[in-house]
C-alpha cells in the first residue's frame, strides 16, 4: 500500500511517499480501505515530535479515516492511535461509526475529531450554560468553525470568534458569530488582547474561551474572564508552552483553567458515541454545516501541512489516498 511515513522529525520536508507491507490486523481489529484521510493541526506537532505524547520512529502520521472494510461492507469514520496518512488502515470496532448516505467524506471527517472537540469543550469542559458568552479563538478553523454554531445552537448569549484574516472573521460571522476580533492584537501585548475581547462582548468579561494558541493570546484571553470563567485549553498551535497561572490569579475572580485532550475521551468510547450521536445527524440534516478546506493527493501531503502551518486554510483538510 502507498503510505505517508517519517523517519526523522521535522516539518513537512519529512512527510515521504512509500510504499510498504498492508497492516496486519490484531484482536478486536478491522482492516479498511481508506478513501479519504483527514488532517488535524495536531499532526504537525506529530511530526516534530512537539506534541503531548512522545512518537516513536517510522511513523505513519493521521488519526481519522472514511473507508469500508477490506473485502466489502458500509462506509464508516474511524479515529486511530496513527497510521490515517495511508490506503489502508487498522481500527477498533468501538472507534468507527456509520456514516449516513447523505453525509460526505469530507463532513463526517469534521465531526469524528475536530467536531467531537467542540462537542466535549463546550459540554464537558466548560459546561455551557444558556446565555453565557463564549470566545473561540481560532473561529475559522476545524474546531472553531464548529465551536461557534454549537455555541449558538446551544443557546449561548455572545459568540465572540477571532481570526486572523478579514476574509476568515467575515466566515466567523457567518457561521454565527456576534462580533470577531484579530488576535494579532496579542502580539505585542496580551491587554491589547483582553481589552478587544471585553469591547467585543460589549465592554463586559466573558463567561467562556475556547484557547488552542497559547502564549499571549493564553494570558490575554485568561485576563478577559469574568468572574467564575473558564478557559479550556486544548492545543498549542504557537508553539509555547510556557504560561504560568499563579493561584491568586485564579481565586481573585474565581476562574478556572481546564485542559481538555481528545485521547481521553477515545480511551472512554461512550463519550465519543455521545458527540457522535448528536454531531452526524445535525450534518445529514444541514443543521451543523462543516467547513472543507481542500482536498489534497497523498502526493500533496507535504503541500497540506505547509498551507496549515501558514494559516492560508480554513476548515477541514482531508487527503486522497488514490491520488
Amino acid at each position: 500500500m502507498r503510505a505517508v511515513q517519517i523517519t526523522r522529525f521535522g516539518g513537512p520536508e519529512v512527510l515521504d511517499i512509500v510504499d510498504l507491507p498492508d497492516p496486519v490486523p490484531g484482536p478486536g481489529q478491522q482492516l479498511y480501505e481508506v478513501r479519504t484521510a483527514g488532517v488535524n493541526f495536531a499532526d504537525t506537532h506529530q511530526i516534530e515530535n512537539s506534541y503531548l505524547s512522545a512518537q516513536q520512529l517510522p511513523l505513519i502520521p493521521g488519526a481519522e479515516f472514511v473507508g469500508t472494510p477490506a473485502g466489502g461492507g458500509p462506509r464508516v469514520v474511524g479515529l486511530l492511535d496513527g497510521g490515517g496518512y495511508a490506503q489502508k488502515v487498522l481500527a477498533h470496532d468501538f472507534l468507527t461509526w456509520p456514516v449516513p448516505d447523505g453525509v460526505t467524506d469530507e463532513q463526517a471527517l469534521a465531526v469524528v475529531l475536530q467536531g467531537a472537540t467542540a462537542w466535549h469543550l463546550l459540554r464537558t469542559s466548560a459546561h455551557l450554560a444558556e446565555g453565557e458568552s463564549v470566545v473561540v479563538i481560532a473561529g475559522a478553523g476545524g474546531v472553531g468553525s464548529l465551536a461557534v454554531q454549537l455555541a449558538r445552537r446551544w443557546g449561548a448569549g455572545r459568540v465572540i470568534a477571532t481570526a486572523s484574516s478579514p476574509e476568515k472573521r467575515a466566515l466567523a460571522e457567518e457561521l454565527g458569530a456576534h462580533a470577531t476580533v484579530d488576535p494579532a492584537l496579542a502580539d505585542d501585548d496580551p491587554k491589547n488582547f483582553t481589552e478587544a475581547l471585553r469591547e467585543a462582548n460589549r465592554g463586559k468579561p466573558v463567561d467562556i474561551v475556547l484557547e488552542m494558541t497559547g502564549g499571549n493570546v493564553f494570558t490575554g484571553a485568561l485576563s478577559a474572564l469574568a468572574p467564575f470563567g473558564r478557559l479550556v485549553t486544548y492545543g498549542m498551535a504557537a508553539r509555547q508552552d510556557t504560561a504560568v497561572v499563579p493561584p491568586g490569579a485564579l481565586m481573585r475572580r474565581s476562574r478556572a483553567v481546564i485542559g481538555f485532550w481528545l485521547a481521553h475521551c477515545m480511551a472512554r468510547p461512550e463519550m465519543m458515541d455521545a458527540a457522535m450521536a448528536e454531531l452526524v445527524p445535525l450534518v445529514a440534516a444541514g443543521d451543523l454545516k462543516p467547513v472543507l478546506g481542500g482536498r489534497y493527493p497523498l502526493s500533496a501531503v507535504r503541500e497540506a501541512h505547509q498551507d496549515l502551518l501558514a494559516r492560508r486554510t480554513t476548515g477541514k483538510l482531508v487527503l486522497d489516498p488514490s491520488r
